[in-house]
Formats: structure tokens, sequence, C-alpha cells
């Protein structure tokens, strides 16, 4: 199959990139800045030559945005409403365009649309969009708007032959240098990781491995249209969660730590404490309604898996460095 990466540049699409290629796929990326061979230009907002790249392929897998590893500041949450709209709208201009429109158009979304909460899970069907919830700083509602209105310049794009998905992915954990399973792992590592705030706050992730697979569930499900949960079926605390990453690592010790320290923590890294005190406590009903099976539905596993893909990936880098 030909398929199509729009914004494919970043971690999650490193990895779809390197699957799909490795499973005998022609994947295009449509990137900014093209530097290597089977990538094409495009800015995410106005139609070009890109959309021939769109013409005659068969999926479309559409992970543009600015990263919201960022601090959470008016010009950056408006950047990221931009960037995901903008893509999602020319996405869906270049797809109606199209002679031969893609089968297929999976648009990536996230998790961080459903409510803090502590009470229940989040599933497609009966879970609880945030925005106002009490108790939350106000912008984190602006969060749950900028994941609204993403879904919904697909939804309102106007590509009849073309079956659409919405990707409500949690965090994806992969060993790649940069992505949040190489940040968490840099501070178990360092005895920083502890329960947060806490740590009652509920962790939503999928395995990389199964996000792909996920991935390829969906695009050959022609009955699934719509927005799916991308999690594993095992949220679970903050404070759990780095226990076992802890375990993984073999680290005894993780360091807690407060609100306020949270705070000095995200300013550092420059990022945001929503992504540490929100809870996210997502499962994928739909897919496993459709009798998708996770090959990584437990944390503990996971964490062990990924750790030593990790170990894996620095020993190879310092026997060529």
């Amino acid at each position: 199959m030909k398929i199509v990466l729009p914004g494919g540049t970043g971690q999650v699409g490193a990895i779809l990139d390197r699957a799909l290629t490795a499973a005998g796929h022609e994947v295009v990326v449509l990137t900014r800045a093209p530097g290597r061979e089977r990538e094409v230009r495009w800015d995410g907002r106005t139609l070009g030559e890109w959309a021939g790249e769109i013409d005659g392929s068969d999926v479309v897998v559409n992970l543009a945005g600015r990263s919201v590893s960022c601090r959470y500041t008016p010009a950056n949450l408006r950047a990221m409403m931009d960037s995901r709209v903008d893509s999602a709208r020319v996405v869906g201009e270049a797809i109606a365009g199209a002679a031969r429109p893609p089968r297929v158009w999976l648009q990536m979304s996230t998790a961080t649309v459903y409510a803090h909460r502590f009470d229940a899970a989040n599933d497609e069907a009966t879970g609880v969009i945030g925005g106002t919830e009490a108790g939350v700083p106000g912008y984190w509602g602006y969060s749950v708007e900028i994941a609204r209105n993403w879904e919904e310049a697909q939804e309102q794009a106007k590509t009849p032959h073309t079956r659409k998905v919405a990707l409500r992915a949690a965090m994806v954990m992969s060993p790649d240098r940069g992505g949040v399973f190489d940040v968490l792992s840099g501070l178990t590592r360092l005895g920083l990781g502890g329960a947060v705030a806490g740590g009652a706050q509920y962790v939503s992730w999928i395995h990389d491995r199964d996000f792909v697979r996920a991935v390829e569930f969906l695009v050959e499900r022609d009955d699934i249209t719509g927005a799916v949960n991308l999690a594993a079926p095992g949220p679970l605390p903050q404070r759990e969660f780095m226990r076992a990453l802890r375990a993984a690592w073999r680290v005894p010790v993780g360091l807690p730590a407060t609100k306020w320290m949270a705070e000095i923590g995200a300013f550092a890294l420059r990022s945001d404490t929503e992504l540490l005190l929100k809870s996210r406590r997502v499962v994928p009903g739909r897919l496993l309604d459709s009798g998708f099976a996770f090959e990584y539905g437990d944390w503990a596993g996971a964490a062990v898996d990924l750790v030593g893909r990790a170990r894996d990936g620095r020993r190879r880098s310092r026997r060529s460095g």
C-alpha cells in the first residue's frame, strides 16, 4: 500500500514510518523541512504539489501538530490549535480534490479530550468529555477545545469516498530518544521517579508496537469510523506507573514531588504540569469490542520490554561510537 504521513517526522511518525516501511509499504512523509528520500515539502496550511501524493494513495495518517511538550502560554496554545486544525482541514481538502482518494484517513487526536477524573474509566461510549471540571486550571479546558476542534475539522471534511477515524491516542511509549518514555526513564535513573502530587492521577499509555498494530487493524477494518481510543486496557495511578518503571530499571528509590516541585520541574523542562497532573483514565472500548488483542496490556510487562530495548539501543550506540 501507499501510505502518506503528514507531519510524520516526530516521535510517533518515526515509529509508524519505521514499522510500515519494514512491512513493505510505500511510505511518504509530508514535512516542512524535507531532508530524506520519501519526504515531501508542505506547510500544513495550504494546498500544493504535495496533494499529488495523496491522490492515488491507499491510506493517510495525519500526525501534524505542534508538540505539546512546551509551556502552555497563550501563544503556544494558539499554535497548538492552529497547527492541528489547519493541517486536518487542508488534508481534507486534498482528499476531497483527489481523482483517486485514499480509502481511509486516520487523523491523530488525543486522549486529553476526556475529563480529569478518578472515579471511572473513559471509553468512547460512556466517557466524559472534559472542559467543565471543577477545581482544575482553566487552561486545561483549552486543551480539550483543541482536541474537539481537531476532530471536528476531520468530521466536516467532505470526503464521501474515504472512511475517517480519529485516533484518541494516549502517550505512546517507545525507547526512542526524546520521547516520553525516554524522559521518564531519565528521571527514574536519577532517582527522581516517584509519585507526583500524591500520584493518584491516572496515566494512560500504549506500547509502540501495539500502537502500530492498532493502526494496521483500523486500516483493515472497513466497518470502524469515528473516534477510537488508542490506549492500553490497563491505565493505572501515576505512583504505580512509576513504581513499575523503577522496577524495570532496577532503581529502588524514587523521590516524590509535591505539586509546587512539579511546577518547578516542568518550568525547567519547558513543559507543563497538565502532562503530569491531569488524570487520564482512558480505556480502548471500541478496539476491544472489535476483537483487537493487545500484546502489552499490562504496564509492568511493557516497561520491562521497553527498558530492555532502550538498553540494547545504548549498547549499540556505544559500539558504533
